[in-house]
């Protein structure tokens, strides 16, 4: 497996892995003992990036992750989040964000204790609080990692000027936002901003939630608490009206022996060096076919091909008050 660096000096593997379906968001949480072979099978293959958040669950994945990796403890890279006020009764979901520097704190210890870690290798606001300035929040972390329980800091789904003040108290290693061949948002400020400050981008939903796998049309459903269930972009007209993008990615990997989701893994790569995916899975062939992705590299002529598709998406990739919580 290939390397790329986050920031200055965050060496991970080409593509990373989300954790956070295996325990959370689309449908019911799989069996532990089921996805610790999974985890430890990425690492056997050469990942050393891997991505959860205490929200997802809440807990449960923080605690799967760190059971499944703390053989590997030293070789794989950790991501973790704060941000969010959880509910008091533990149960899924959130009541909305909190990122005081007490909260910061007190989820800083809570999950090195489920990773089983000494120290949080990355440690992302989860998103943008408007009740607490983002200088108070990239201080309290600076003080976490002065301290040895946090080695860096990042960013998830913030806009421009969030980026650029919070670098300013301390750097900012990596943004963890959405962005694929049918989320391009980032691609207007975002990017620019990350190449011009040297901050690593860490897509997540690569797959379009999988979309972009070639698996689902306008028929498909979803469990009951699949949160792709309110999204505009998963209403079946827009999946029809998409499957166009999907059909031009099957064509190309057809020529390529590969799979639409290699394909759009490859196309992300593309972008920039410092550019790592984190395609999450509960199978053991999709870990094998996302990682193929990065053996892949499109031509020009493919890259302009796939440009002119992915134009033109139908559905907006939220609703509106879910929306006004990126930060963007």
């Amino acid at each position: 497996m290939q390397k790329r660096k986050l920031g200055n000096d965050l060496e991970v593997s080409a593509i990373g892995f989300g954790c956070m379906g295996m325990s959370f968001g689309y449908g019911p949480a799989k069996d532990k003992q089921e996805m610790i072979p999974i985890l430890r099978a990425a690492v056997e293959q050469g990942v050393t990036f891997f991505d959860t958040a205490e929200v997802y669950g809440p807990f449960t994945n923080e605690e799967l992750v760190g059971e499944a990796l703390e053989p590997f403890r030293g070789q794989v890279v950790i991501a973790t989040k704060f941000g969010f006020q959880l509910k008091p009764d533990g149960s899924a979901g959130f009541i909305g964000l909190n990122s005081r520097p007490e909260r910061i704190r007190a989820v800083a210890e809570a999950s090195l204790k489920r990773l089983r870690v000494d120290a949080i290798d990355l440690f992302y606001q989860h998103r943008v609080d408007p009740n607490v300035p983002i200088e108070d929040v990239a201080g309290a972390v600076q003080e976490l990692i002065q301290q040895g329980k946090v080695k860096h800091f990042g960013l998830s789904e913030a806009g421009v000027g969030t980026i650029r003040r919070a670098h300013a108290v301390q750097p900012v290693t990596a943004l963890q936002s959405e962005y694929s061949l049918w989320t391009r948002g980032p691609e207007a400020e975002v990017i620019p901003t990350l190449e011009e400050l040297g901050i690593g981008l860490v897509p997540y939903s690569p797959l379009g939630k999988g979309f972009l796998t070639g698996k689902m049309d306008e028929s498909t459903s979803f469990e009951a608490t699949d949160f792709r269930n309110i999204l505009p972009r998963f209403t079946p007209e827009a999946r029809k009206a998409n499957q166009t993008l999907v059909a031009l990615l099957g064509s190309i990997a057809a020529t390529r022996r590969g799979t639409p989701a290699q394909i759009a893994l490859a196309w992300l790569l593309a972008q920039k060096p410092w550019i790592v995916p984190i395609p999450g899975t509960t199978k053991l062939h999709r870990l094998e076919e996302n990682l193929g992705g990065a053996s892949i590299e499109l031509s020009a002529a493919e890259l302009s091909q796939i440009e002119i598709v992915a134009s033109q998406v139908m559905g907006a990739r939220y609703p509106e008050h879910i929306e006004k919580m990126t930060g963007l």
